[in-house]
């Protein structure tokens, strides 16, 4: 088992791990290419032989050499090099007519071609024995041949366009390969770069709804275990702020209880009508101290979460109220499993109901499942609140009833202890006032 305390040893550096992990991509990508470059031999480029042109434009037809003959009403003019000068003029003497009647432009330059298709091997067998004989008599590459009409249009002549050759279709398949190759580096470390991120944002979460959370593991790369250190030590301290807030008030609470109880004696020989005054006051100061003695004692009382049924243990709840004559009835519906403290809850959704029935007369409950979040709707039909006072109810010791009287407004931490519990789980609480009257209190859990 490993100890998150415990300091691990020194990981590589992230950055490092970055930095090597695409240098090996690179590599890799770069191996590939290599062995595609000396394994398979290069393209030999389109050949035409410039009778094959000739014949297909004097007929109008191909005569199976692979050629697309059309028609133009015109060209676009173009300034030709001293290769295409001499094809065009070979072309025009082939087809017994003025050069200014043909006009041949090439695509791919000559060296280039000669190039690629003279280091194929197999190509000796077509080469003839002198470069001006193919300078003459071949085009490389692609082309367009036109050649005047009488009517002034223009019979054109350019190789048929195929879809991907032997060769594209290899590169193509290697480029795939390649990124199959790279892939799984990326995979793997786009997940060991998120895996802390998401850890991090789970234990934020967790630490938000419990601060005393177990401590994250400190492992992975030296700066997520840098990070996770601090991160630990920082929820250690909340933890210590909020028990060190909850002991001090918890503290005081008990410590009033000797100067009261020494005021009580005291107060036995003042006349009876201000003696029972003060004592009612001291009832209602001790009644108020027991109330944050025992908010305090829940705070710090850890309990243990588990997978739970809202909707059966707000009906437990609503059939114990049911029992004595209250009225309070939940609306039907399926199971809704979220994790919780299940006696935390319990006392929450009693709190609630409580107050439904004591200000509204009734409590009419719904349990929903809505996303990621239960939300279960406690409505009455009572007067309603000021706006003001909606927020201002879940303050420690602030009363909407004015009167301070026990008896109809209570010490006033019970809605204070019902939003610390909802917060603990990770979720809200509100009250609205409703439009046909009453109010109604919204609790939200995250499933």
């Amino acid at each position: 088992m490993i100890d998150p305390a415990a300091p691990p040893a020194r990981a590589r550096p992230l950055f490092a791990r970055i930095f090597l992990t695409m240098v090996l991509s690179v590599l890799a990508v770069q191996v590939a290419n290599f062995l595609f470059v000396m394994l398979t031999p290069p393209p030999l480029p389109q050949l035409t032989r410039l009778d094959a042109i000739a014949d297909a434009l004097a007929t109008g037809h191909d005569a199976g050499h692979g050629l697309v003959v059309a028609r133009a009403a015109a060209l676009a003019g173009g300034e030709a090099d001293g290769h295409s000068r001499r094809l065009n003029e070979t072309l025009a003497r082939l087809l017994r007519v003025p050069p200014e009647q043909v006009r041949l432009s090439i695509s791919r330059p000559l060296p280039m071609a000669m190039m690629a298709a003279m280091g194929r091997p197999g190509f000796g067998d077509r080469r003839p024995p002198r470069t001006d004989a193919i300078e003459r008599d071949l085009v490389f590459g692609r082309f367009t041949a036109a050649l005047r009409q009488p009517d002034g249009s223009w019979r054109t002549v350019s190789p048929r366009r195929v879809g991907l050759s032997q060769w594209q279709w290899r590169v193509l398949l290697t480029l795939i390969g390649t990124v199959l190759l790279v892939a799984p580096f990326a995979w793997l470390l786009s997940r060991r770069l998120a895996a802390p991120i998401a850890a991090f944002a789970a234990a934020a979460e967790r630490l938000g709804r419990d601060p005393r959370a177990p401590p994250l593991v400190q492992q992975g790369p030296a700066e997520v275990q840098d990070a996770t250190r601090a991160f630990n030590e920082m929820q250690a301290r909340l933890r210590r702020y909020v028990e060190d807030r909850t002991a001090m008030i918890g503290a005081i609470a008990h410590d009033l209880r000797t100067p009261l109880m020494r005021l009580a004696f005291r107060i036995e020989s003042v006349p009876e009508p201000l003696r029972l005054k003060a004592e009612a006051d001291i009832d209602e100061m001790r009644q108020m101290l027991s109330a944050v003695l025992d908010f305090v004692r829940d705070m710090n009382q850890a309990h243990r979460r588990q997978r739970l049924d809202l909707r059966s243990l707000v009906e437990s709840v609503a059939d114990n109220m049911a029992d004595v004559g209250d009225d309070v009835a939940v609306a039907p519906g399926a199971a809704l499993v979220i994790e919780g403290d299940g006696v935390a809850l319990r006392a929450v959704f009693a709190n609630l109901l409580s107050n439904a029935v004591a200000y509204g007369g009734s409590a009419r409950v719904a349990v929903i499942a809505q996303a990621d979040k239960a939300i279960v709707e406690i409505a009455d039909r009572g007067p309603g609140l000021p706006a003001e006072d909606l927020a201002r109810v879940f303050e420690p010791f602030y009363r909407a009833e004015r009167s301070r009287n026990r008896a109809t407004g209570g010490v006033g931490l019970g809605l204070a202890t019902v939003r610390t519990v909802v917060h603990a789980h990770g979720g809200d609480v509100t009250l609205e006032n409703r439009l046909e009257g009453g109010m109604v209190a919204r609790v939200t859990l995250p499933i």
